[in-house]
């Protein structure tokens, strides 16, 4: 009897410490993204260049973030948002779409996003590849659109190298490189109708 009770002490103690293990590693994980999140958000903004590979084909370009505020150029479109309200400029049709992104549409555009999403709704896991973290978010509840993400960053600046989501059952992937704090003027998140005179406004909210 005194075996089995021995044999039950060590059973819960591993268990316990498997626990813990998988607390602190979480933790670890959450470290990671904050420390990520950090190094990206500054009040006056940041600009990056940026390589997209979907399904759907793939595209370069840069993007300036400000809080929550974005704007991407690529070769085929523009796109802004204050926060509140995107413009997509459609360039080969000279048309601009006007919408209030849901927040995985917002991360489906811009991959800087997952600072603003991370932190609710999803589990971590973490390893490491190379010279990079590499976080995997997945999502806790079927109502997230976002069912997974992978965030490679790198360990020694903390700088988010690259951000992977699955969306349905396709998968986008964003390569980030040439991270640089700029000061940007809030105007610039904001599409001016002057600049683009022709442009055929489609409002789509």
């Amino acid at each position: 009897m005194k075996r089995i009770g021995l044999i039950r002490v060590a059973v819960v103690a591993l268990f316990t410490m498997h626990c813990s293990l998988l607390t602190s590693y979480a933790q670890s994980a959450k470290t990671v993204l904050d420390k990520a999140a950090a190094s990206i958000t500054a009040q006056t903004g940041v600009k990056a260049n940026f390589k997209m590979t979907a399904t759907s084909g793939n595209t370069s370009g840069t993007i300036a973030i400000k809080g929550k505020k974005f704007y991407a150029t690529t070769p085929q479109a523009t796109v802004w948002f204050d926060g509140k309200t995107q413009w997509t400029y459609m360039k080969h049709n000279d048309e601009v779409n006007v919408s209030n992104p849901t927040e995985a549409q917002l991360q489906a555009i811009n991959p800087y996003n997952f600072i603003h999403l991370y932190k609710r709704g999803y589990a971590y896991t973490m390893n490491t590849t190379g010279n990079n973290y590499v976080v995997h978010l997945t999502a806790n509840s079927n109502e997230r659109k976002i069912k997974e993400l992978f965030i490679s960053v790198d360990k020694k600046s903390y700088q988010p190298t690259q951000v992977k989501l699955l969306q349905g059952k396709k998968w986008t992937t964003f390569d980030i490189s040439n991270i640089k704090k700029e000061k940007l003027a809030d105007s610039q998140f904001k599409f001016n109708s002057k600049d683009f005179p022709k442009a055929e406004i489609i409002d789509l909210r």
